[in-house]
C-alpha cells in the first residue's frame, strides 16, 4: 500500500520506512523528538528538510504508527482497524512530502483535500476497503 501512495505522489522510487508499535513507544518518541509527552496515531519524520535534505532525494524518511491508538480510533469510528491504518500511513507519508496540517487552516484544508484524494484512488485501484462511509 506505501508503494501504492508514493506511486500516486508521482514519486515511485521514494524510500521510507514504517514502524508499527504501541503507545508506549510512540509516546517516548513524541517527548524525544517533538517535545510532546503524550502518545500520538502516527509520527512522520522527514529526511529532505533541513541543509542536507536532498543528498539522497529518494530517501523520504519514516513513518510511525501506534497500533493501540490506531485499533481505539477505528472502534471509536466503528470503522475497521484496516482503513484506519490506511488513512494513517496516507498521513503520515503526506507528512514526508511537507504537508502539514498544524501550520495553519489552509494547510490543514490541503491535507485534507489530498488525503481523501488518496483514499479515493487508492479505492478505484482495489483498496475497495479503503472508504468506510461513502
Amino acid at each position: 500500500m506505501a508503494q501504492d501512495i508514493l506511486d500516486a505522489l508521482g514519486n515511485a522510487d521514494g524510500e521510507l520506512s514504517v514502524v508499527l508499535t504501541d503507545d508506549a513507544e510512540i509516546h517516548r518518541l513524541n517527548r524525544q523528538y517533538l517535545d510532546r509527552d503524550k502518545s500520538t496515531n502516527v509520527i512522520a519524520f522527514p529526511m529532505r528538510e533541513g541543509r542536507y535534505g536532498m543528498v539522497t532525494p529518494t530517501l523520504l524518511g519514516d513513518v510511525v504508527i501506534s497500533l493501540d491508538t490506531t485499533c481505539r480510533e477505528a472502534e471509536a469510528a466503528t470503522q475497521p482497524m484496516e482503513i484506519r491504518l490506511r488513512e494513517l500511513m496516507i498521513h503520515g507519508i503526506l507528512h514526508l512530502f511537507g504537508y502539514d496540517h498544524e501550520r495553519s487552516k489552509n494547510e490543514e484544508k490541503r491535507m485534507i483535500q489530498k488525503s481523501d484524494q488518496l483514499m479515493t484512488l487508492l479505492a478505484a485501484n482495489g483498496y475497495s476497503a479503503l472508504i468506510a462511509n461513502p
